[in-house]
């Protein structure tokens, strides 16, 4: 698929969220119902209505350092176009503990549980936003690549649009913040777990052809790296043979193949769980391609980029058409800091070794899964934990 083909498709599904979007304006009255519901006053939990308006329009609310927003943006966009996952918890640690968001929301828990349930849903559809731009660059620029097997992600995204759009239908508007950060901390930390093993000697003995096809594009980088040229395009990602019962494709000379039901079944599953946290999902397909399909990270990333993407646009759509309330000052600025990250990670993952991509995934899965976890069902900060 040529980039014109993917900024078209992308661009008409783009212009069906433009529609759910252009009535977000008549939301406001389910906003201002909410406000109103709320205990006025200065105190915890209460709407202070002589301060000035912050996040989503709510006078007293947070409101976002831009310089802070802004870098996060950029770190979003960097790990989940360099990993190809970990972009939509990064996003939802960013709104949640970051930029403070999420502790403003948990303060409604009791005095105004519709408000807290409505800023939840803004969380959880902001987080896909940013990942949806950044799959959008990623996978654009990992098929100019060679590096992603669009026939894998077609399968993915096939079965991720049903489970993408039936979560936000069943559960807008009846999710806590702290249910919400307690599963989110749950999946992040059982990923982790998953993806440690794979780091491991028995592990990586597994997955023999994904270390070969991985060395070889090593030593095809160091090659460049010294000054030699190299046609890396002629060597990437080349589709041999494509049946109903089985896909075969090439990679820097080591042949893979799978069957498209699985994909299929494992983007539902993995769509439904990462459109009830409000993630792109990158985080479970991931492991899902590197473990069950054998892929080296260096093709799971852009894979699963554009799975992802296809999962985002229809999750938004749903989360939007269901109602969910979006502070576009904050997604604007953040889509910025996205496509400044989403072009430099591709650019730079090349220069990092397999497993030292997948070491940072397991770091970053075990201090987001272990602190949101301890958050959500203990009501404890790992970090506070941490230094006493």
């Amino acid at each position: 698929m040529k980039r014109h083909a993917f900024l078209t498709l992308t661009t008409a599904l783009l212009l069906g969220l433009a529609v759910v979007a252009a009535v977000q304006p008549a939301l406001a009255d389910r906003l201002s119902d909410a406000i109103a519901q709320a205990p006025q006053g200065a105190g915890t939990g209460q709407i202070d209505t002589t301060l000035p308006p912050g996040f989503l329009g709510i006078p007293g609310a947070v409101s976002p350092n831009l310089v802070l927003t802004f870098f996060w943006a950029v770190w979003v966009g960097w790990i989940f176009s360099t990993v190809g996952a970990f972009g939509g918890v990064m996003a939802g640690v960013g709104h949640i503990s970051v930029l403070g968001i999420g502790k403003y929301a948990g303060q409604f828990k009791d005095t105004a549980p519709t408000l807290n349930k409505l800023i939840t849903d803004s969380i959880r559809v902001s987080n896909q936003f940013l990942v949806g731009m950044s799959a959008l660059i990623s996978s654009i620029t990992y098929q100019r690549l060679g590096r992603l097997v669009l026939p894998l992600g077609l399968s993915l995204a096939a079965g991720s649009i049903i489970g993408s759009y039936l979560i936000p239908w069943l559960t807008a508007g009846k999710v806590t913040f702290k249910a919400y950060v307690g599963y989110f901390g749950i999946f992040v930390l059982a990923l982790g777990i998953l993806m440690l093993y794979e780091t491991t000697p028995a592990g990586r003995a597994r997955k023999k052809k994904a270390k070969q096809a991985a060395d070889a594009f090593e030593a095809t980088m160091k090659k460049m790296r010294s000054g030699e040229k190299v046609d890396t395009k002629a060597l990437g990602v080349k589709v041999q043979s494509i049946t109903p019962s089985k896909f075969t494709f090439t990679f820097y000379g080591v042949e893979f193949s799978f069957n498209p039901f699985y994909p299929v079944i494992g983007g539902f599953v993995i769509a439904a769980i990462s459109s009830f946290i409000g993630v792109g999902g990158g985080f479970l397909l991931v492991p899902f391609l590197t473990s069950i399909s054998g892929l080296p990270m260096y093709l799971a990333a852009g894979t699963s980029a554009f799975a992802v993407l296809v999962g985002m646009i229809t999750s938004i759509f749903s989360y939007l058409q269901q109602g969910s309330i979006v502070h576009w000052p904050l997604i604007g600025l953040e889509m910025v800091g996205i496509v400044v990250g989403s072009i430099i990670g591709p650019r730079t993952a090349k220069y990092i070794p397999d497993i030292w991509l997948k070491r940072l995934f397991v770091v970053l899965a075990f201090y987001v899964g272990i602190d949101y976890v301890l958050l959500g069902f203990v009501g404890k900060d790992l970090m506070k934990l941490l230094l006493g």
